[in-house]
Protein backbone atom coordinates (compact mmCIF):
# COMPACT_ATOMS: atom_id res chain seq x y z
CA UNK A 1 0.00 0.00 0.00
CA UNK A 2 1.41 3.35 -1.05
CA UNK A 3 1.83 6.22 1.88
CA UNK A 4 -0.78 7.96 0.84
CA UNK A 5 -3.46 5.35 1.48
CA UNK A 6 -1.71 4.72 4.56
CA UNK A 7 -2.32 7.98 5.80
CA UNK A 8 -5.87 7.66 4.76
CA UNK A 9 -6.15 4.70 6.00
CA UNK A 10 -5.32 5.99 9.47
CA UNK A 11 -6.98 8.80 9.42
CA UNK A 12 -10.31 6.70 8.88
CA UNK A 13 -9.25 4.26 11.24
CA UNK A 14 -8.59 7.43 13.90
CA UNK A 15 -11.93 8.70 13.04
CA UNK A 16 -11.17 12.16 13.49
CA UNK A 17 -8.29 14.33 12.70
CA UNK A 18 -7.35 17.16 15.55
CA UNK A 19 -6.20 20.04 14.53
CA UNK A 20 -4.42 22.91 15.70
CA UNK A 21 -1.91 25.99 16.05
CA UNK A 22 0.40 27.54 18.66
CA UNK A 23 2.31 30.59 18.43
CA UNK A 24 4.51 28.63 21.24
CA UNK A 25 6.79 25.58 20.00
CA UNK A 26 7.19 24.29 23.93
CA UNK A 27 3.34 24.76 23.67
CA UNK A 28 3.25 22.79 20.48
CA UNK A 29 4.95 19.82 21.48
CA UNK A 30 3.36 19.40 24.68
CA UNK A 31 -0.43 19.50 23.19
CA UNK A 32 1.36 17.18 20.07
CA UNK A 33 2.28 14.48 23.48
CA UNK A 34 -1.29 14.97 25.01
CA UNK A 35 -2.76 14.06 21.88
CA UNK A 36 -0.48 11.09 21.50
CA UNK A 37 -1.00 9.88 24.74
CA UNK A 38 -4.56 9.67 23.96
CA UNK A 39 -4.06 7.27 21.32
CA UNK A 40 -4.29 9.58 18.56
CA UNK A 41 -1.61 9.12 15.31
CA UNK A 42 -2.11 11.23 12.98
CA UNK A 43 -2.30 15.24 13.62
CA UNK A 44 -2.36 18.59 11.56
CA UNK A 45 -0.87 20.95 12.77
CA UNK A 46 -2.44 24.97 11.28
CA UNK A 47 -0.42 27.44 9.38
CA UNK A 48 -2.56 30.19 10.98
CA UNK A 49 0.72 32.52 11.96
CA UNK A 50 4.01 33.78 11.18
CA UNK A 51 5.56 30.61 13.48
CA UNK A 52 3.99 28.19 12.40
CA UNK A 53 5.79 26.64 9.66
CA UNK A 54 9.16 27.33 12.18
CA UNK A 55 6.72 25.52 14.84
CA UNK A 56 6.23 22.60 12.16
CA UNK A 57 9.61 21.59 11.71
CA UNK A 58 10.47 21.71 15.43
CA UNK A 59 7.61 19.27 16.16
CA UNK A 60 8.40 17.28 13.25
CA UNK A 61 11.64 16.67 14.42
CA UNK A 62 10.44 16.17 18.20
CA UNK A 63 7.91 13.36 16.94
CA UNK A 64 10.36 11.92 15.02
CA UNK A 65 12.74 10.94 17.64
CA UNK A 66 9.87 10.68 20.73
CA UNK A 67 7.24 9.13 18.24
CA UNK A 68 7.90 7.74 14.91
CA UNK A 69 4.90 6.30 13.94
CA UNK A 70 2.76 9.92 14.60
CA UNK A 71 1.62 11.13 10.75
CA UNK A 72 1.86 14.84 11.22
CA UNK A 73 0.50 17.15 8.67
CA UNK A 74 0.66 20.88 7.43
CA UNK A 75 -2.85 22.49 7.42
CA UNK A 76 -4.50 26.01 6.04
CA UNK A 77 -1.71 25.44 2.98
CA UNK A 78 -2.91 28.17 0.57
CA UNK A 79 -0.21 28.39 -2.11
CA UNK A 80 2.39 26.32 -3.81
CA UNK A 81 5.47 27.70 -1.97
CA UNK A 82 4.41 26.76 1.75
CA UNK A 83 3.56 23.46 0.50
CA UNK A 84 6.79 23.12 -0.84
CA UNK A 85 8.63 24.07 2.14
CA UNK A 86 5.76 22.14 4.66
CA UNK A 87 7.19 19.02 2.58
CA UNK A 88 11.23 19.99 2.80
CA UNK A 89 10.05 19.74 6.31
CA UNK A 90 8.96 16.38 6.48
CA UNK A 91 4.95 16.84 6.27
CA UNK A 92 3.65 13.28 5.66
CA UNK A 93 0.51 15.10 4.55
CA UNK A 94 -1.19 18.46 3.44
CA UNK A 95 -4.97 19.95 3.85
CA UNK A 96 -6.42 23.36 2.64
CA UNK A 97 -8.96 25.47 3.04
CA UNK A 98 -10.06 25.23 -0.53
CA UNK A 99 -9.24 23.62 -4.13
CA UNK A 100 -6.11 24.72 -5.85
CA UNK A 101 -4.90 23.78 -9.24
CA UNK A 102 -1.07 24.21 -7.77
CA UNK A 103 -1.15 22.02 -4.84
CA UNK A 104 -3.29 19.29 -6.70
CA UNK A 105 0.17 19.37 -9.26
CA UNK A 106 1.96 19.44 -6.67
CA UNK A 107 0.12 16.30 -4.95
CA UNK A 108 0.85 14.42 -8.41
CA UNK A 109 4.28 15.19 -8.73
CA UNK A 110 5.33 14.50 -5.52
CA UNK A 111 2.57 11.77 -4.63
CA UNK A 112 2.17 12.96 -1.66
CA UNK A 113 -1.78 13.45 0.13
CA UNK A 114 -3.21 16.73 -0.22
CA UNK A 115 -6.55 17.04 1.55
CA UNK A 116 -8.16 19.88 -0.40
CA UNK A 117 -11.25 21.94 1.34
CA UNK A 118 -14.55 21.64 -0.62
CA UNK A 119 -17.96 22.84 -0.32
CA UNK A 120 -19.45 22.85 -4.07
CA UNK A 121 -19.95 19.87 -5.94
CA UNK A 122 -18.26 21.83 -8.73
CA UNK A 123 -14.91 21.56 -6.25
CA UNK A 124 -15.79 17.94 -5.54
CA UNK A 125 -15.77 17.52 -9.43
CA UNK A 126 -12.06 19.20 -9.46
CA UNK A 127 -11.03 17.19 -6.81
CA UNK A 128 -12.28 13.62 -8.04
CA UNK A 129 -10.64 14.70 -11.84
CA UNK A 130 -7.42 15.85 -9.89
CA UNK A 131 -7.47 12.21 -8.70
CA UNK A 132 -7.77 13.30 -5.22
CA UNK A 133 -9.82 10.46 -3.39
CA UNK A 134 -10.04 12.31 0.15
CA UNK A 135 -11.48 15.52 0.86
CA UNK A 136 -12.47 17.71 3.56
CA UNK A 137 -15.53 19.50 3.35
CA UNK A 138 -15.37 23.26 4.78
CA UNK A 139 -16.42 25.30 6.32
CA UNK A 140 -18.54 22.38 7.52
CA UNK A 141 -21.03 24.50 9.81
CA UNK A 142 -22.48 25.98 6.98
CA UNK A 143 -23.15 23.06 4.52
CA UNK A 144 -24.31 20.70 6.70
CA UNK A 145 -24.47 17.12 7.55
CA UNK A 146 -27.26 17.41 4.17
CA UNK A 147 -24.64 18.08 1.88
CA UNK A 148 -22.58 15.14 2.55
CA UNK A 149 -25.94 12.79 2.48
CA UNK A 150 -26.88 14.43 -0.64
CA UNK A 151 -23.88 14.44 -2.48
CA UNK A 152 -22.55 10.71 -1.64
CA UNK A 153 -24.25 8.76 -4.02
CA UNK A 154 -23.17 11.25 -6.98
CA UNK A 155 -19.45 11.14 -6.15
CA UNK A 156 -19.01 7.40 -4.44
CA UNK A 157 -15.23 7.44 -4.90
CA UNK A 158 -15.17 9.88 -2.41
CA UNK A 159 -14.22 9.86 1.43
CA UNK A 160 -15.59 12.56 3.29
CA UNK A 161 -14.02 14.68 6.47
CA UNK A 162 -16.21 17.56 8.08
CA UNK A 163 -14.01 20.37 8.92
CA UNK A 164 -15.22 23.64 11.00
CA UNK A 165 -17.81 23.67 13.82
CA UNK A 166 -17.51 19.96 14.55
CA UNK A 167 -18.29 19.13 18.50
CA UNK A 168 -19.59 16.22 20.18
CA UNK A 169 -23.28 17.40 20.38
CA UNK A 170 -23.11 17.00 16.23
CA UNK A 171 -20.78 14.12 15.59
CA UNK A 172 -23.31 11.82 14.97
CA UNK A 173 -25.43 13.46 12.42
CA UNK A 174 -22.11 13.64 10.60
CA UNK A 175 -21.52 9.84 10.95
CA UNK A 176 -25.05 9.35 10.22
CA UNK A 177 -24.82 11.23 6.87
CA UNK A 178 -21.96 9.01 5.88
CA UNK A 179 -18.48 10.71 6.56
CA UNK A 180 -15.59 8.48 6.90
CA UNK A 181 -14.11 11.22 9.27
CA UNK A 182 -13.87 14.49 11.15
CA UNK A 183 -11.43 17.11 11.75
CA UNK A 184 -11.95 19.18 14.98
CA UNK A 185 -9.96 21.98 16.02
CA UNK A 186 -11.09 24.59 18.73
CA UNK A 187 -13.84 22.02 20.72
CA UNK A 188 -11.25 19.71 21.44
CA UNK A 189 -8.02 22.06 21.99
CA UNK A 190 -9.39 25.22 22.47
CA UNK A 191 -7.16 28.44 23.11
CA UNK A 192 -7.79 28.75 26.55
CA UNK A 193 -6.75 25.38 27.44
CA UNK A 194 -3.64 25.85 25.90
CA UNK A 195 -2.78 28.66 27.70
CA UNK A 196 -3.97 27.40 30.95
CA UNK A 197 -2.01 24.61 29.91
CA UNK A 198 -4.53 22.17 30.63
CA UNK A 199 -2.54 19.00 28.75
CA UNK A 200 -4.16 16.79 30.70
CA UNK A 201 -7.68 17.90 29.77
CA UNK A 202 -6.84 17.84 25.89
CA UNK A 203 -5.90 14.27 26.66
CA UNK A 204 -8.94 13.50 28.41
CA UNK A 205 -11.01 15.08 26.39
CA UNK A 206 -9.67 13.65 23.11
CA UNK A 207 -10.19 9.83 25.12
CA UNK A 208 -13.67 10.60 25.34
CA UNK A 209 -13.84 11.86 21.89
CA UNK A 210 -12.31 8.47 20.60
CA UNK A 211 -14.63 6.90 22.73
CA UNK A 212 -17.51 8.81 21.41
CA UNK A 213 -16.66 8.53 17.86
CA UNK A 214 -16.78 4.23 18.29
CA UNK A 215 -19.75 3.91 19.68
CA UNK A 216 -21.40 6.18 17.08
CA UNK A 217 -19.66 3.95 14.50
CA UNK A 218 -20.86 0.60 16.06
CA UNK A 219 -24.44 1.63 16.47
CA UNK A 220 -24.47 2.48 13.11
CA UNK A 221 -23.38 -0.57 11.57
Amino acid sequence: MHKKEKIIQAIVQQGVLPLFFNPDEKTSIQVTEALYASGIRVVEYTNRGKEALKNFRSLKKACSKQYPDLILGLGTVQDSKTALKALAYGADFLVSPGYFKGLAKISMEKNILWIPGCMTATELMQAQESGLGFVKIFPAITVGPGFVHSVKEVFPDLLFMPTGGINSGNLESWFKAGVSAVGVGSSLISSSLMENQDFEIIKTNTGVLLKQIAAIRSSLV
